[in-house]
């Protein structure tokens, strides 16, 4: 795939050059063409996929627009979503299940043959189908008018920096500027080179450092899990997938910067939360806000008592679980996280307690602003052991060993690397909380940005991890 090569910079490069040698339907047209490159380099085959999805939601939006009968309306809506969603369950989940299947009849001493068909997963189908379903819906709520070019809409689905990984862009956000024409700003291509600067530092320095002491960790490397490993292995990956992701993210915001396009803010300071409502304000912002404003409101939101509500936000953060991979843990990961979400809002209207950041109340004092993010963060931290574990009985097996202290020197070693690696996102995220900026240092001239934008760099060469990790969320 080429955005963990330098093949990907390379490509970003020429494409840039090219770009801005054109105007604006000349601009869409050549996106798209090296959009498709780019996702067909991996396998080619799965453009179709994104070629049928396409064709068939622009031609149900427009005439889901353009009708005022509901049936015919509705059944446009459902063709569409049905499609998307079929061929994400379909691609994604058909193996988990038959497995899934398999174990059950296993279980009630029913023999059955190892047969089920291995289908291989499109990469990104998760993201671009979640934008495609978010479109649809729009224009039958008539929230948003369907794009009048087929070109326009196709880019706006497989625009090549969010295609694999996100951020699942808003139709509302991206496609006006799809269909707007774009203007260079000189400032705003130094932000974007530092934020592709910025996520290479988070990804390579960070995350590939990071993952090492996890996979040591998780994979029995470092021993029977006791108590110390536990923590090795956990905080280790929390960072890992923190900066992973967000250096995913901020490459792409980069890459689209660079061609005039505003990607939305996909994390926060999510280590800074101080409760869980909080920390999904400042996480994957983009499902989130995704799973917030077309599941849990479809559902009824907190429209209808709070049983329902509690309900909701469940199935919601089970859903939420699910969409990230087919396999048990995502699941129980996602549940951890709605039955914490239903514990807060049941403890705040006992208490009277507003449903806002105690960070930003007035009230709220250093000491208990500080105590509930420690709090947060590990709770955090525990879904997470289920999130990396392979399986459930994997994660049981590493949580086992909180109760177990043993402590050797390697365990020390291990802790100055984590601490190593994870300070400097740590006082990058303070610095950011207190400035309230999209990047750090977004605000100086554009030559002292790029003076930080070769630190980061030269940072990135001297300490780069282990260029064997691939981009976590690549797999979902």
């Amino acid at each position: 795939m080429l955005f963990d090569t330098p093949v990907y910079f390379v490509f970003l490069t020429i494409v840039v050059i090219g770009y801005w040698r054109l105007r604006r339907s000349g601009q869409n047209v050549l996106l798209l063409c090296a959009s498709y490159l780019f996702y067909g380099w991996w396998d080619w085959r799965f453009l179709s996929l994104i070629l049928i999805s396409t064709l068939v939601d622009y031609c149900c939006a427009h005439l889901i627009d353009r009708s005022d009968n509901p049936i015919k309306r509705r059944t446009a809506l459902i063709v569409s979503v049905g499609l998307n969603l079929g061929f994400l369950g379909f691609f994604k989940y058909c193996n988990f299940f038959i497995d899934s299947f398999a174990s059950l009849l296993a279980t009630l001493n029913i023999p059955v043959s190892d047969t089920a068909l291995q289908i291989l997963l499109p990469p990104g189908i998760s993201f671009y189908t979640f934008q495609a379903v978010a479109y649809i819906v729009d224009v039958y709520q008539r929230r948003l008018k369907p794009a009048d070019s087929l070109v326009d809409y196709a880019l706006f689905i497989s625009l090549f920096p969010h295609l694999i990984a996100g951020p699942i862009q808003r139709p509302s956000h991206l496609l006006p500027q799809v269909q707007a024409a774009r203007v260079f700003d000189i400032d705003r291509f130094y932000g974007g080179l530092q934020l592709i600067a910025l996520g290479l530092f988070r990804k390579v320095v960070i995350a590939d450092n990071c993952a090492l002491l996890a996979d040591a960790a998780f994979n029995g490397k470092l021993g029977e899990p006791n108590l110390a490993v536990l923590a090795i292995g956990t905080y280790a990956f929390a960072w890992q997938i923190y900066g992973d992701f967000s250096g995913y993210s901020d490459i792409a915001r980069g890459s689209a910067q660079l061609m005039g396009f505003h990607f939305m803010v996909n994390f926060r300071q999510p280590y800074l939360a101080t409760s869980l409502q909080d920390f999904w304000r400042r996480w994957h912002i983009s499902l989130s806000t995704w799973l917030r404003d077309y599941l849990y409101i479809s559902l009824g939101g907190n429209r209808h008592g709070e049983l329902k509500t509690y309900r909701n936000l469940m199935t919601t953060m089970l859903l939420g679980g699910l969409w990230h991979g087919a396999n048990w843990t995502f699941v129980v990961w996602g549940g951890i996280h709605g039955a914490g979400l239903a514990v807060e809002r049941f403890v705040r209207r006992m208490f009277g307690l507003e449903a806002t950041d105690s960070a930003n109340q007035p009230s709220s004092s250093f000491l208990s602003v500080w105590m509930s993010r420690i709090f947060i963060f590990h709770l955090v931290c525990l879904s997470w052991v289920f999130f990396r574990a392979t399986s459930i009985d994997a994660a049981f097996h590493m949580l086992s060993g909180i109760g177990n202290l043993v402590w050797i020197p390697e365990y020390g070693t291990a802790f100055i690397l984590l601490i190593a690696f994870s300070l400097p996102m740590f006082l990058l995220d303070l610095l950011n909380e207190r400035r309230g900026e999209e990047y750090v240092f977004e605000g100086l001239p554009a030559m002292r940005r790029a003076a930080v934008a070769m630190s980061l760099m030269v940072a990135t060469l001297i300490f780069a991890g282990s260029s064997a990790n691939a981009f976590i969320y690549f797999q979902f």
